[in-house]
């Protein structure tokens, strides 16, 4: 069974954005601090999740900066648009992208499919399946228990309001605690697998 895996900035009182078009200016963007280890989790995965919100922007986003000559990002790029790409939308009835797929069938049956998939869920087996919103998606996925590990980059910052992917949850969602690590920007990467033990 390949495993879903979620990876988001967060705030320290759990907020992924704030405002009404997602604003994420309390990020702290210290690119050079953890991005060894988001390029590594991206390097471990083979099909990327998204909502339709965040996928009308996130998929040009990533070809064009692919095609950027010694663009920093083009390590990311580069993965992000040869991954397999499933977009979970009613409305939409097509998105161009390179290896950009539509799913517009019931999102909990057609991602228990997809982790029912061969393939070895290692480090580097790029086998693996990860989703990066957005928040009302993320939010769902999260409710079915659909998503087995959460790399959360926790921002040193209280935001006091915005939206969060724990508000449909509808009862206590158990958690273990499978590594963390500090950064010299303050950032703390947390990741936690879904505890059904308990």
């Amino acid at each position: 069974m390949r495993k879903l895996k979620l990876q988001m900035q967060i705030s320290v009182d759990g907020f992924v954005s704030t405002g009404p078009n997602d604003d994420q200016s309390w990020v702290t963007w210290a690119l050079e601090d953890i991005y060894d280890d988001v390029l590594y989790l991206l390097n471990s995965i083979d099909t990327i999740l998204i909502g339709r919100k965040l996928a009308v922007d996130y998929i040009p986003y990533w070809e064009k900066t692919l095609t950027i000559p010694k663009d920093p990002m083009n390590a990311f790029a580069e993965r992000i648009v040869n991954a397999k790409k499933i977009v979970f939308t009613k409305t939409l009835t097509e998105l161009k992208g390179h290896n950009t797929f539509l799913e517009k069938g019931n999102y909990v049956d057609a991602i228990k499919k997809l982790k029912g998939e061969p393939g070895k869920d290692l480090p580097t087996g790029q086998a693996g399946i990860v989703v990066y919103g957005g928040t009302s998606f993320v939010s769902s996925l999260i409710k079915e228990k659909l998503i087995d590990e959460l790399y959360l980059y926790i921002n040193p910052v209280a935001l006091g309001r915005g939206e969060t992917v724990f508000d449909k949850l509808e009862e206590t969602l158990p958690l273990k605690l499978k590594s963390s690590k500090k950064y010299n920007s303050g950032i703390n990467l947390v990741v936690y697998e879904l505890n059904e033990s308990k």
